[in-house]
């Protein structure tokens, strides 16, 4: 064959090659079946809605309860109210929780309608700050529906590692049972997964101290967010090491995944689909070792879908948003972090770095 011939086989088994891949992700790109929508929590004028850090179904199924952090991404002297319950248009029905906390992170509404908050800034860390001078800090609240403080675990600006203090408790969630189990702490925190009785006594630990983040199985690195399925299995958002590691509620480990990306939180639909978002995997491609929390690359941001049942990934919702650049021209995403389910089956997802709260609708199957 000539060099000719050669060259110009060589040129059409490129382009066709480069045909085929193109169509695959232009394929990718428009298989996403959902829609970003913004705007959905309608605020009274000039209450500007901060870092959403936590969106829950009321029990009675007509009402969602959101917690911003006070209009910016911190509540530490600013007189506004953080936890805010809405109809299911978005509108406004009350709000109360202002003066209670620092930086609050880790939001839950349990099966009889009580509200749970964290104080997610563990020791060292710049946003916990000004609340740590408050006098607030390292604890977890049970508030009523009508923002009654009913309980608090943990000593106010105080942090530890025992049975009785946290280091930045990122997230909390209350099992049917009444159990309660906290994820403590936050990047640069305990790195434990806590279990107290219905009343707040200390039951069990798993990890635990400042220098215990590992990425041995059934222990943690940033356990960030937790969420538990209809069989009763608890699913812990273990950050810093890109996986989600699963326990029966006897706090044995069951197993892990790592095909979620980077997971910051986790929800699950009356379907036994699992949803899990992922706002933080570096877009770079360049790992941050300075990270506190540990890092990633290699994953796509967004929202994985898939079965609870059998891990298996059915959808994704690409991040496609930038906020910006950084001097250096880094991009900076939208940085989605805390992701609720709406009854009319639609997702709401705080964005960090954006300041927003997206509503990813279905409009096609």
């Amino acid at each position: 064959m000539s060099y000719s011939s050669r060259f110009g086989s060589t040129l059409v088994a490129s382009f066709a090659a480069l045909a085929v891949m193109v169509a695959a992700e232009s394929g990718a790109q428009h298989s996403n079946p959902y829609r970003a929508f913004y705007g959905w929590a309608k605020l009274p004028e000039g209450r500007n809605l901060g870092v959403v850090a936590g969106i829950y179904q009321d029990p009675d199924g007509q009402h969602m309860w959101l917690m911003d952090r006070c209009g910016g991404n911190n509540c530490a002297g600013v007189d506004v109210d953080p936890i805010l319950k809405l109809d299911l248009h978005g509108n406004l029905v009350k709000s109360f929780g202002k003066g209670l906390f620092g930086w609050p992170h880790g939001f839950f509404v349990d099966h009889e309608g009580n509200l749970w908050v964290t104080e997610g800034s563990p020791t060292g860390e710049r946003r916990g700050e000004a609340g740590f001078k408050l006098g607030r800090g390292h604890q977890v609240f049970k508030l009523s529906s009508e923002g009654e403080v009913l309980m608090t675990l943990g000593e106010a600006a105080v942090p530890g590692d025992d049975e009785t203090h946290f280091n930045g408790p990122s997230h909390v969630l209350v099992a049917p049972n009444g159990e309660i189990w906290v994820t403590d702490g936050h990047r640069g925190g305990n790195n434990r997964l806590v279990k107290f009785s219905e009343d707040g006594a200390f039951i069990m630990q798993i990890g635990g101290g400042v220098d215990a983040a590992t990425a041995e199985r059934g222990l943690f690195n940033d356990p960030h967010h937790l969420a538990m399925d209809s069989r009763g299995r608890l699913f812990v958002s273990d950050r810093g090491n890109n996986r989600i590691q699963i326990f029966d509620q006897e706090g044995t480990f069951i197993g892990l995944w790592t095909h979620f990306g980077r997971p910051s939180s986790i929800a699950f639909d009356d379907q036994d689909r699992i949803y899990v978002v992922d706002g933080t995997t570096s877009l770079t491609g360049v790992l941050d070792t300075e990270f506190s929390g540990g890092g990633s690359y290699g994953y796509d941001r967004g929202i994985w879908i898939g079965s609870a049942t059998t891990g298996a990934i059915e959808t994704f919702i690409p991040e496609l948003q930038l906020s910006g650049f950084t001097e250096q021209g880094q991009p900076l995403g939208v940085d989605q972090e805390f992701i609720g389910l709406h009854p009319d089956g639609s997702i709401l997802v705080g964005e960090v770095a954006g300041r927003r709260l997206v509503q990813w609708v279905r409009v096609r199957k």
